[in-house]
Order: structure tokens, then C-alpha cells, then sequence
């Protein structure tokens, strides 16, 4: 008998059925691909032969010696030490399912955390051939392709015009109970489907909140839509109060880390699924998310009929846990019945990172433009410093393609863009295009300088939702007016800190800095004394950009 594909019509995966009894000890080993899962062999003991070559970072393994179903055998096999990644016999036993799969780094494998799994396996070395037993040659060579294979997954990028890292925190009390409650696992599988999730697209994880919350899995475990289907499929029913409150604080200050696969210059998002009414305080919880930049969503289903009214704690629940009571970050569902009218509305909220207004901080919504001296006074171990400080703030900002922006402008009598906001989208090739800079020499004509800057750098991002600042740095006397062309700056909504060295007058300075003029304009004798000034610019800058957020 031939090992045969069998479809899992509810999950759109394929099971892989071994020929021959369990365990027989006669029958050769079932080749595999790289990316065979404990969860397609359904055997209690199985002989399989993993190829050799397989991409060792591309492997998702959950756990250590005890391994969730969901992980690739060869990749736990590898991570175990059974082979070496070029391949060989492997045998897997079938285990029960348990809770906290650990995350161990072994082999060349960084095995991931996972809190609950319905099935898991075991490996250990496998049988090189059965040819003891036979006296017949075995090719151990790599296993032609055929309908015993699984076709190699490709890593896929995702909806790259959706990015987020969204939590969906779903309701698991016994206001809910067992049968919607799956419902609402339904509801949530259908709007990660219709995602995109991938590698470069938005990335999802899972919360259930009950009388404690629970992280069902992080963002960081899973970047297929399939994958993530087979975990909420997975995720247990809790029971207990409904203390959404809880779960949202708790997911706002312990989910979103950079060691659970947060990503810098990504909106982050809370899905929060409500049946009823929650049993705690949900306002607290709404701060404290904001205060952590993360865009609250509330799903409500089957608000409160006037006779239950009595019973919630806060009728306005909604309006003081979502980012902004404007009616876009809420939303409502009647019941759990017929919802898949409601999935592409959500998602289409869930895409629009525009929208995303308790992402935008001062470190990832502002669009910074410095503009250097680069005049004979200056020199060329001089104006390195003034490199350096300009990098220093640039570095503190979360550059990205939907984050803060950078660009620079050299000044002499001429101006030179050395890069404007659109040419580079990631922090490390904004530092290093700085550290690049050629030294110009010449004459010091701000005034012009400015004006080219309004017109050939902001003009080109109009558009633009992020705040606009200039950093100017300069060590002398301007050779032309700077007050005019500095007024145009303020009145096209560019705010302006001025930075003098050595011989800049201070009446230039304060001519050119936004008001208050004390807290826009700096000064200092020494180019070296302009590395303590790198932090009050920052400061500067967020303070500037969360007053006009008010």
C-alpha cells in the first residue's frame, strides 16, 4: 500500500496516512519533506527519512525533546541532535498534548514557546536501513518527489499593505459559554484568513480572557494563515468571570515585546471581543493601553437588553477602552450567527495604519530634515562632529517606510540634497548615508538654504500625516536675511531648532527657532559641546509633537 493523501476539509490541510502496521520493525523508512509536521503523520510510531539540506532557519519547531504536533520532524529531529541536518532515518512517537512547550536554542534551532497544543510527538534515531534484517540495498539518497511528499511550503510575505501586530482578545468566560464561544473562534479564523498574514504582512496572536487571562500564542509563533487556524482551533474553552479589563492591561504591558515578535515602526492592535458586558473596570485598562501605544478595538456582540442594564458596571465601557471615541475603533455584531458579512469591514479598519492614532508617537510620526553648514569655518574634522550629531538623533526615531522620516541638506552658498524623505525607509541606511556625507566648503547663505529646503524637501511630502521639523546647524553668520525665509518655514507648519557653534550669532539663531524661542534655539563654543544638545533637540521634538496631538 502506498502512503495517500487524505483532505481535512475543515482546516484545508492534508493528512499524510503511513503504509505498513505501527511500528514495523521490517518496513523500510517513509521518506518526508523538511516540512512534514508531527501533526500529518497519524501513527502511534512511525519510521520516516528526512532529506538533507533543509534551510535550518525556515524550521518551526515548538518545544524541547517533548515537541508540539504543529513543529516539522526533521527540524526537531535537527534540534534534538537525532541527525544532523543532512538528513537520515528519524522515529517519531506519537504523545498526548500538554501546556507550556519551552523555547531552547540547539543545533542551529531556536525552538519557540508555545502555551497549549493539542498533540505532541518525540524523536529519537531512526533504523540507517531494514537491511539487517533483509540484506537488500536501501538508497539513502534524497527521495524523489511524488504523491508521498508534501509539496515544500514556500514562506509566504503576506498583505504587505496590511501591517500590524494584532492581539485578538477574545472573550472566554461563562457570559459566553461553550457553543458561542466556538463561534467566536470561527468569526476570528475567518478575519485572520482574510489578513494576509505573512512574513511581511500583518502578524497575529491570541489572548482569552477569563478570570485570569490567558496568552494563548505570540506573535512571533506563527506568520501562516494556516498555522495561526490551527492554534485558534486549538485554544481551549476557560470559563470564569469575564474580566476583560484584566486581559486588556495585561495584554497591553506583557504581550507586546520585542521577544515576543513586536515589530519596530508597526502599529500595534488589540482586538477586543466582548459578549455582553465586561465584569471589570475596562477605562483603566483603555489608559494604560494608550500609554503603551496600542490601538484598542472593541467588538461587541449582544449588548446589554434595558433589564440587564443594571448589572454593567459602566454603560460608556466602549467609548473609554477604544484608542478614540470617533466611532471608528468600535465595532458591533448582533449576535454570533451569519457574522461573515462583518469579517471584510473589520479587516479593512484593522489595514488602515493611518487610522492607527494611538501608534503615532513623536518617535515614529515626524519627519525630521537637518540642514548642515557645510561652509570653510567649519572644516573637515569639525563637520564630522556635526555628523555625529546628527546621527545621534536621527537614531533615536523609528525610522520606517509608515514611521518618522529623515532627509539632510547641505549649505553653502549652494545647497545640496543629500537625501530626502523618501529615499531610504530603514534606520540603518539612514545612518550610514550620513556617515557618507562629503564635506562641501564654501560661503554661509542660510537664509537661501531654508527656502530650498520649505520648497524641494517638505514640498515633496504634502501630504504627509507626520509632524515637520528642521534642525538647523550652523557655526557662523549668515551672508543673507535668515527671519523671512525662517516665517515661511513656520507658516508651512515646520517647526525649527537652530543649533549654533563657535561664531553663530545668537540673534541668527533665535531669528530662525519656533517659539518659545528659549526652548527652539541652542548654542555652544565647542563643536564637542554639541553631543549634550543631541538630547534637549529630542526632547524638543516630543514635546512639540504631543502638544499639537492635543
Amino acid at each position: 500500500m502506498s502512503a495517500a493523501w487524505i483532505p481535512a476539509l475543515s482546516l484545508g490541510v492534508c493528512l499524510l496516512l503511513l503504509p505498513g502496521p505501527a511500528g514495523s520493525e521490517g518496513a523500510a523508512p517513509i521518506a518526508i519533506t523538511c516540512f512534514t509536521r508531527g501533526l500529518d503523520i497519524r501513527k502511534e510510531k512511525a519510521d520516516v527519512l528526512c532529506p538533507g539540506g533543509c534551510p535550518l532557519d525556515e524550521f518551526s519547531v515548538y518545544g524541547n525533546i517533548v515537541y508540539a504536533s504543529v513543529s516539522s520532524i526533521c527540524g526537531a529531529a535537527v534540534h534534538r541532535g537525532v541527525i544532523s541536518n543532512s538528513g537520515g532515518p528519524v522515529r517519531v512517537y506519537s504523545l498526548p498534548g500538554r501546556e507550556n512547550y519551552s523555547s531552547v536554542d540547539a543545533n542551529g534551532i531556536q525552538s519557540q514557546m508555545l502555551s497549549r497544543w493539542s498533540a505532541s510527538f518525540t524523536v529519537t534515531k531512526g533504523k540507517s536501513s531494514t537491511q539487517e534484517a533483509t540484506g537488500q540495498a536501501v538508497s539513502t539518497a534524497n527521495p524523489p518527489t511524488g504523491k508521498r511528499l508534501k509539496k515544500t511550503p514556500e514562506k509566504k510575505t503576506g498583505n504587505k499593505d496590511c501591517k500590524a501586530d494584532i492581539a485578538f482578545l477574545i472573550d472566554g468566560s461563562f457570559n459566553i459559554g461553550q457553543r458561542r464561544f466556538n463561534l467566536q473562534k470561527n468569526f476570528v479564523g475567518k478575519v485572520a484568513l482574510m489578513l494576509g498574514i505573512g512574513t511581511e504582512g500583518p502578524h497575529v496572536g491570541l489572548v482569552q480572557a477569563s478570570e485570569h487571562p490567558k496568552i494563548e500564542f505570540y506573535l512571533k509563533n506563527f506568520t501562516s494563515a494556516k498555522d495561526v487556524l490551527f492554534a485558534i482551533k486549538e485554544v481551549g474553552f476557560r470559563g470564569g468571570n469575564s474580566n476583560t479589563g484584566k486581559a486588556l492591561k495585561h495584554t497591553a504591558q506583557k504581550f507586546f515585546t520585542v521577544d515576543a515578535g513586536v515589530r519596530k515602526g508597526i502599529p500595534k492592535v488589540v482586538v477586543v471581543f466582548i459578549d455582553g458586558w465586561p465584569s471589570d473596570d475596562i477605562e483603566e485598562a483603555g489608559i494604560v493601553a494608550r500609554e503603551f501605544g496600542v490601538n484598542v478595538f472593541i467588538v461587541s456582540v449582544a449588548k446589554p437588553i434595558p433589564e440587564e442594564l443594571g448589572m454593567v458596571q459602566d454603560v460608556t465601557f466602549v467609548d473609554k477602552a477604544v484608542c478614540r471615541n470617533n466611532g471608528f475603533f468600535s465595532y458591533h455584531m448582533p449576535n454570533w450567527f451569519g457574522t461573515t458579512k462583518y469579517v471584510k469591514p473589520l479587516v479593512q479598519k484593522l489595514c488602515t495604519h493611518e487610522q492607527m492614532m494611538c501608534s503615532k508617537t513623536c518617535y515614529n510620526s515626524v519627519n525630521i530634515a537637518f540642514l548642515i553648514d557645510g561652509s570653510s569655518s567649519v572644516g573637515d574634522s569639525n563637520f564630522r562632529l556635526m555628523l555625529e550629531f546628527v546621527s545621534n538623533i536621527a537614531k533615536t526615531f523609528e525610522i520606517s517606510d509608515i514611521g518618522a522620516k529623515i532627509a539632510a541638506v547641505q549649505f553653502t552658498y549652494d545647497q545640496r540634497t543629500e537625501f530626502s524623505f523618501t529615499d531610504y525607509s530603514t534606520k540603518e541606511d539612514v545612518l550610514a548615508v550620513i556617515r557618507n556625507i562629503r564635506y562641501m566648503s564654501g560661503g554661509t547663505a542660510t537664509g537661501d538654504a531654508i527656502s530650498f529646503t520649505v520648497r524641494n524637501v517638505f514640498g515633496l511630502i504634502r501630504e504627509s500625516p507626520n509632524k515637520n521639523f528642521l534642525v538647523i546647524v550652523t557655526d557662523g553668520q549668515s551672508y543673507d536675511d535668515v527671519q523671512g525665509p525662517a516665517a515661511a518655514a513656520h507658516d508651512a507648519g515646520i517647526t525649527i531648532f537652530s543649533v549654533g557653534v563657535a561664531w553663530a550669532p545668537l540673534d541668527d539663531l533665535k531669528d530662525m527657532a519656533s517659539k518659545p524661542k528659549e526652548s527652539h534655539a541652542f548654542f555652544t563654543r565647542e563643536f564637542t559641546g554639541l553631543e549634550p544638545i543631541v538630547s534637549d533637540v529630542i526632547r524638543g521634538i516630543c514635546r512639540d509633537f504631543l502638544e499639537s496631538q492635543q
